[in-house]
């Protein structure tokens, strides 16, 4: 029977209470495949890698996971226990939330679909790419031998496409409405620690910073456009006053306008570059600060 080295399974251990006995004794073999495997971490890969390639039931590796039961969500906890505990002990946790999409075909894929693809595409040219929506969140870590940030992932969604759900009769779920449901997963699992969620123009949307706001210890930072409608605060409401309460105020300047403008008041600030990256001066203006 083979065994694992001691460093591995103190790690390995702590995923041993989602599965079943027989079924851990193949989930240990996959997961140590995974991570020596070189490329694509695939089920033949990792059997590969582990020397069973000869396997007369490789099938029983392939059940583990299309087959067995065991929750993806609670080794997702599990795993951001580790990450949190090894990586970020103390302070506080920043996580990454990016979405990819992963090329498949075939006629049984029924949730892929055709999307913009952000690599190959420009602001003159867009191509499309057919396959598979991920929805991942990672942990921003300062790993100590490669002296920079990496970002570590734990936890990733499926965001089919709407025709997908239309198979089903069921609502579309849109990429931010998924991103909501991450964020309120990783805020349920760290009640005692601050988390900032980092993410690109895509979860710009007013609802979604609207709902992360209302949490306690969550924060969202986005990227906006550079022609964004910005707008205050509503005014606070006068009394007897007849008509609809106000959802918004006056509106502000584009942040490109504030950009081009001459009169903009710009302060100097220091910014952390991470890991062994030192420090840059960056310029700040206090009229492009928008709070919700």
């Amino acid at each position: 029977m083979q065994t694992l080295p001691v460093e591995l399974m103190s790690i390995i251990v702590g995923f041993a209470p989602l599965f079943s006995k027989p079924v851990f004794q193949h989930a240990k073999v996959l997961l140590a495949g995974a991570i020596l495997a070189p490329g694509k971490r695939t089920v033949t890969a990792a059997l590969r890698v582990m020397g069973k390639s000869q396997e007369k039931h490789f099938q029983t590796y392939h059940r583990v996971l299309n087959r067995a039961r065991w929750s993806a969500l609670a080794a997702a906890r599990t795993l951001l226990g580790l990450l949190v505990s090894t990586f970020a002990p103390s302070g506080v946790l920043v996580f990454g939330i990016d979405d990819t999409i992963e090329r498949r075909r075939g006629s049984r894929i029924r949730a892929k679909g055709i999307y913009r693809d952000p690599v190959r595409s420009s602001h003159s040219h867009f191509v499309k790419a057919s396959g598979l929506r991920w929805l991942c969140c990672m942990l921003l870590g300062e790993v100590s031998w490669a002296k920079r940030i990496w970002a570590l992932p734990f936890l990733t969604v499926l965001c089919p496409s709407e025709g997908f759900y239309a198979e089903l009769g069921r609502q579309h779920q849109t990429l931010v409405e998924r991103a909501w449901q991450i964020i309120q997963l990783v805020v349920r699992w760290l009640p005692n620690r601050a988390v900032v969620f980092v993410a690109d123009s895509s979860f710009a949307v007013i609802q979604l910073l609207k709902q992360v706001s209302e949490l306690r210890q969550a924060s969202l930072i986005t990227r906006l456009r550079m022609d964004a409608a910005l707008y205050d605060a509503a005014p606070q409401r006068q009394p007897r006053q007849m008509g609809r309460p106000r959802l918004k105020g006056a509106r502000r300047a584009t942040l490109k306008a504030v950009l081009n403008d001459a009169q903009t008041e710009w302060t100097k600030s220091e910014v952390d570059k991470g890991y062994g990256g030192g420090r840059r001066e960056v310029e700040v203006s206090t009229d492009t600060a928008v709070w919700y």
